[in-house]
């Protein structure tokens, strides 16, 4: 158990039951974790739209201003901006507030290299859209390995 958080987002994979929705995509990183989604339909810009240090999203008009994606499974159209997304991201490894796992739709080089520098498991390309089927909230496994995404929805608890 994770805590005193209730619902799907309390327990492991692998203590729950068969996952709700699974997806399969091209694997960018590989690597297996799991977690709580965070999930956006915003692109997320490094440079000066992330502060490094905690993980935050510090971008004035972005929806998740002010919430971090450290320890989360990370769900998003992709990257904008500059290639100081690497650096922040690799920042942001350095200091122990990477997302576990990214998932993604549109590979961009920035994306790409800010998945190889954070070295968390990623995969785009999926078979259906993400953003159409995972909330914030929901428990995630990335199997980076498999290219396999498993999704427990939070919501039927």
């Amino acid at each position: 158990m994770h805590g005193e958080v209730e619902g799907a987002a309390a327990m492991s994979a692998d203590t729950l039951a068969k996952p709700d929705i699974v997806l399969t995509g091209r694997v960018v990183v590989g690597g297996v974790a799991e977690g709580e989604a965070l999930v956006t339909r915003e692109t997320i810009s490094g440079w000066g739209g992330v502060h490094a240090m905690t993980g935050t999203i510090i971008e004035s008009r972005h929806e998740l201003k002010g919430q971090s994606f450290a320890g989360k499974i990370l769900v998003f159209p992709g990257a904008k901006g500059s290639s100081g997304w690497s650096s922040i991201f690799h920042m942001a490894r350095l200091a122990g507030v990477a997302p576990k796992a990214m998932l993604f739709n549109v590979t961009t080089t920035k994306v790409a290299l800010g998945a190889v520098v954070m070295r968390v498991p990623s995969i785009t390309d999926l078979d259906r859209d993400p953003l159409d089927l995972i909330e914030t909230g929901d428990w995630v496994r990335v199997d980076g390995n498999a290219g396999r995404v498993e999704i427990w929805k939070a919501s039927k608890t």
